[in-house]
């Protein structure tokens, strides 16, 4: 059985918040296109958007992997990872990945790819060097999944939502301060506090959405190897590596398996938010509980 067509509650959250995504665009747009007494500029919000992100969709791995400084390598250069990603591939029922490393000591990994058939892995040294095989197993298979869940394409409908969200706001707050519309400042104020509170509702909605997609990896990762303790152990050892990854941004850092940003674990409850990933405990007690 395909372990990507199982049913998971996460699956649905995610629609959910997307719907909401949506909902919350669609409100968005009808207040300002009050205001504006237009729709010209939900046109070219979305239209603008849409264009960047069908580019950045498109070239999304070479941009990652090029900012993470990864290198492909072959069979011969690491027989036994290269065997861990095709042996999980064909338990997936995924074709096999490209597999790339970063020279960095902080134990980590990600994957990208606009669909299977395009799917990458990349893993630090670090992280070959500190796990053992069945914790490496499980985070190839964790980062198998989000190849196989699509998360890339999600990732990139997300990313027109939002960016759909701060282009309407900003170019709102901008007629409503320069241009001459009826309500004059109540127009501006309700720019103004639109410009603020838009963009980080929506911000908010995309990073739920991210954890959400952390948790469905961590299911299907599982799945996949019937031991949800190897991953959990790893995702241990790599919460308490004290090292900096050096090439992580804000960009790239959701891709991660583990937040590459040391000291950002433990937040107060704004601050987590608008974090990427799910507390890592949270993460090991929903995988030892499927024991």
């Amino acid at each position: 059985m395909d372990i990507y067509s199982q049913a998971d509650s996460n699956v649905r959250k995610t629609w959910v918040y997307l719907t909401m995504f949506l909902v919350f665009i669609i409100l968005v747009a009808w207040i300002i296109s009050f205001f504006t007494e237009t729709y010209l500029i939900l046109y070219l919000a979305i239209g603008y958007s849409v264009i960047i992100s069908f580019v950045s969709y498109w070239n999304s791995d070479k941009i990652v992997l090029k900012m993470a400084n990864a290198k492909p390598i072959e069979k011969k250069d690491n027989p036994e990872l290269y065997r861990i990603v095709e042996n999980l591939s064909i338990a997936g029922g995924l074709p096999l990945p490209k597999i790339y490393v970063i020279e960095e000591q902080q134990p980590n990994a990600f994957a990208t790819g606009r669909n299977p058939k395009h799917g990458v892995v990349a893993v630090t040294t670090g992280l070959l060097e500190r796990l053992e095989k069945v914790e490496l197993e499980g985070v190839i298979a964790h980062e198998l999944s989000h190849i196989g869940n699509r998360d890339a394409l999600l990732q990139t409908m997300i990313v027109v939502l939002v960016g759909v969200i701060v282009l309407m706001t900003d170019i709102f707050l901008r007629m409503a301060i320069f241009g001459r519309r009826k309500g004059g400042i109540i127009v501006i104020i309700s720019a103004i506090a639109l410009a603020i509170l838009a963009p980080l509702s929506a911000y908010a909605l995309k990073f739920a959405i991210s954890r959400k997609r952390e948790f469905l990896a961590d299911a299907s990762a599982a799945l996949l190897t019937r031991y949800p303790d190897g991953l959990a152990r790893a995702l241990e050892k790599i919460s308490q590596d004290p090292r900096q990854l050096k090439k992580a941004n804000d960009a790239t850092a959701h891709l991660y398996i583990i937040n590459p940003f040391r000291g950002k674990e433990n937040q107060s409850f704004f601050r987590k938010l608008f974090l990427t990933h799910p507390p890592t405990q949270q993460r090991i007690a929903a995988l030892r509980s499927k024991k």
